[in-house]
């Protein structure tokens, strides 16, 4: 492994979040070593693009949605090219929620594992959010019974988008796990090849999926996406 980073860029994927971006860009940019900010607009059919520039964000936009996975990818080679330019050492991947808003800035805890050296990646707990969804927790089991199997830890959280790497951490997982199951599949494959993944609680709080029927249709998404992510890494998505 190499020496820890010293500098973070957070990475914010982001479609059709005009209403919350901005803070949460505002938010991020006062977290200590934060210096960079990219927004992944990953074709907005709103203003997202324009209100996270006019907050101090660095975008970079998909011409159509290409999914999580791709927008992550698409932020974290935005900051290497940032970190080539520079000439100076990779910083460190803080990848966050664009609808997080002012609270954002509560992401902070992440970032000390990662650049003291203790971990390679780190993955944000969240309390109990202040509007209670409508799932019934299958994904969230599907996705944390696959990470059990296949590696033997058994995460809290393990669809929590709020994660910092090092770029070597990224760099070992590509490429990612397309859409949904993209937390999934980074657990797995850097669990499996010796990264060390610690859990950080953090007091965040973000838009809760509801019950109508779009609620629905993004969490059977979601189900399909964890589960095309376990059976690319040999595990059996309903156990055996």
């Amino acid at each position: 492994m190499s020496s820890p980073p010293t500098r973070t860029a957070v990475v914010v994927p982001a479609k059709d979040e005009a209403d919350r971006v901005a803070a949460t860009v505002r938010s991020a940019l006062t977290i200590p070593g934060v210096d960079l900010v990219v927004v992944v607009d990953d074709g907005s059919t709103d203003d997202t693009q324009r209100a996270a520039r006019d907050a101090g964000g660095y975008v970079v936009r998909h011409l159509r949605n290409r999914g999580k996975g791709a927008a992550m990818t698409t932020g974290a080679l935005a900051v290497a090219r940032r970190d080539a330019r520079d000439g100076t050492a990779a910083r460190a991947l803080l990848f966050i929620d664009a609808d997080l808003g002012e609270t954002a800035a509560s992401t902070a805890p992440l970032t000390v594992p990662v650049l003291t050296g203790q971990a390679d990646m780190t993955i944000a707990v969240l309390p109990p959010q202040r509007t209670a969804g409508g799932g019934r927790g299958l994904v969230v089991n599907l996705s944390r019974n696959g990470i059990r199997r296949a590696t033997g830890w058994t995460p809290t959280q393990p669809l929590s988008g709020m994660r910092c790497l090092t770029r070597e951490a990224f760099d070992a997982a590509l490429p990612l796990a397309a859409g949904w199951g993209v937390e999934t599949g980074l657990t797995i494959d850097l669990l499996r090849r010796g990264f060390r993944v610690q859990e950080v609680p953090c007091d965040l709080h973000h838009r809760v999926t509801g019950t109508d029927w779009r609620a629905q249709l993004h969490r059977a998404r979601q189900y399909r996406d964890v589960a095309r992510a376990l059976l690319a890494r040999g595990v059996r998505p309903w156990g055996g």
